[in-house]
């Protein structure tokens, strides 16, 4: 069940505000990256300490992708610099981090730096980051002194029956579990197929691509992102040429190749780059070209990694 008690905080007066509840204020939708964005951290934080809250879990993490989750350009690191390492190790889903970091994230989310997810601490308390500065805090407690805690610091919360942002309750349109079972499956494909391409998902438009034989399989499995999403497609082919020529006059793709050095890269690309898509790839050793579209979308296997336990928690 999601928190009894939901409080919208943002910095736009509801005096100021039509009959259909849209902002007619002087205010931008954009951070100060001064006083009010610390006022924001602070009512959050005071949110938390109401509600006996010290560390947050990462729900959904998504960085900058083919769907850009921010109004301003990236800083190349999502607004995840000094937060995480550069490969983005421990920014995944179901993973815990402090206060103190949680209120980084949700200040790289003010400035719409390209990273966003969830923070959530089960049922207790949730910290959701909306469009233009809205902010949407969940607590199984009333918070009272932490709400006028907030209009001190010169925000406005509002009592909300939900945060728009909450997780939908619906099934996960991945529910396999990868578990011992779809790894049997691997090793079976593998069998007849020699090698073949594993896709992994380790944040939302953020994926690995791992060329997979029987040599190599327990070491790439062992590598993997916890609670990463993974679809298995049939081998990258040797003629590179021939995969270019069925890339469509209209349209997009997601181009996966094998530079000399025995790197797998990939790239989201349109018709509008398809010739210079053929100038990066020159000298590939094999290439495929996968649909993005999830209705055209039909891997050989497709599951989500498991937590210890065996149960999947990831909501894909």
């Amino acid at each position: 069940m999601p928190p009894s008690f939901v409080h919208r905080i943002t910095k736009y007066d509801p005096a100021d505000r039509d009959e259909h509840g849209h902002y007619t204020g002087a205010e931008e939708a954009v951070s100060d990256h001064g006083p009010v964005e610390a006022a924001y951290l602070a009512a959050i934080a005071a949110f938390a300490e109401a509600s006996g809250i010290d560390r947050l879990e990462i729900r959904e993490p998504a960085v900058t992708g083919l769907a850009h989750f921010g109004v301003k350009p990236s800083d190349g690191r999502h607004g995840l610099g000094g937060l995480f390492p550069p490969d983005l190790s421990g920014y995944h889903d179901g993973a815990e981090v402090s206060l103190p970091v949680a209120l980084e994230l949700v200040r790289g989310m003010l400035r719409d730096q390209g990273a966003w997810c969830r923070l959530e601490s089960g049922d207790a308390f949730t910290v959701h980051v909306g469009w233009d500065q809205y902010v949407y805090v969940g607590s199984d407690q009333l918070c009272a002194n932490a709400v006028a805690r907030t209009r001190e610091l010169g925000l406005f919360p509002e009592p909300m029956a939900t945060s728009p942002y909450a997780a939908e309750l619906q099934e996960p349109d991945v529910t396999e579990a990868a578990g011992d079972g779809f790894w049997a499956r691997v090793h079976t494909v593998l069998a007849s197929r020699k090698a073949v391409l594993l896709r992994e998902g380790y944040v939302r438009n953020a994926v690995r691509f791992h060329r997979l034989t029987p040599e190599n399989l327990d070491a790439v499995r062992t590598g993997l992102s916890p609670r990463a999403l993974l679809t298995v497609w049939p081998d990258l082919n040797p003629d590179v040429g021939a995969v270019l020529a069925t890339l469509l006059e209209e349209g997009s793709a997601e181009f996966v190749w094998e530079a000399q050095d025995g790197t797998i890269r990939h790239a989201v690309v349109d018709d509008t780059e398809y010739q210079e898509l053929a100038t990066l790839v020159a000298g590939a050793r094999a290439a495929c070209a996968l649909p993005v579209y999830l209705d055209e979308r039909h891997p050989l296997l497709c599951a989500t990694l498991p937590d210890n336990d065996g149960v999947p928690r990831a909501r894909w």
